[in-house]
């Protein structure tokens, strides 16, 4: 029996050893842009496979009214905190895929909140109405070079709107989808 738990104890220290080696990096910091916005982000590491991604930008929205005629897009400011769990790491690496750059596949629960600081909007006297979401959300990340990326993300959740006063809101609560396709670059 001990000529069996020796060898088995062993291999299992050296498993644990090689499956802890790939780890997400400590910061990196960068720009995105997509169909939707512009945003600045940086991401920390809080263990081998999770970070903390915060972004602020402008998330871009677009509107139309067939009673007012009015049609039109708006930029309003974006805040974001993301708990990134990059679950498949270790594979990319015993594939010889790269992994610098935290580029791999994960799951987050993105929270964003929309301060109705300002908006820049092709028309005047629109209301905007302060956000928050939190979106539960599944996504890659992928290096192209040294230092361009893309990532692209899915998911569905909860957005709660803050009622301003002099404002009518059917619903204060609503199902918010998260659907990104974006291209940055890493410094």
């Amino acid at each position: 029996m001990k000529n069996i738990l020796i060898p088995l104890f062993i291999l299992g220290i050296a498993l644990n050893a090689n499956s802890q080696s790939v780890s997400v990096e400590k910061s990196t910091f960068g720009i995105q842009t997509g169909f939707l916005g512009v945003w600045v982000h940086n991401e920390s590491k809080l263990s081998d496979l999770i970070s903390l991604r915060s972004e602020i930008g402008l998330d871009t929205g677009i509107f139309g009214s067939d009673s007012n005629n009015i049609n039109g897009f708006l930029l309003a400011p974006a805040i974001t905190i993301e708990p990134r769990w990059y679950y498949n790491l270790n594979k990319r690496e015993n594939k010889s895929r790269r992994t610098d750059g935290n580029s791999g596949n994960f799951i987050s629960i993105k929270t964003t909140y929309h301060p109705d600081w300002f908006i820049i909007s092709n028309e005047n006297n629109l209301n905007f109405i302060t956000d928050i979401s939190i979106v539960p959300t599944w996504g890659i990340r992928r290096n192209i070079g040294n230092h361009f990326t893309y990532e692209a993300g899915i998911g569905v959740g909860y957005i709660h709107y803050f009622k301003k006063d002099n404002v009518i809101l059917i619903n204060e609560a609503d199902v918010a989808v998260n659907l990104h396709l974006r291209v940055g670059y890493r410094f």
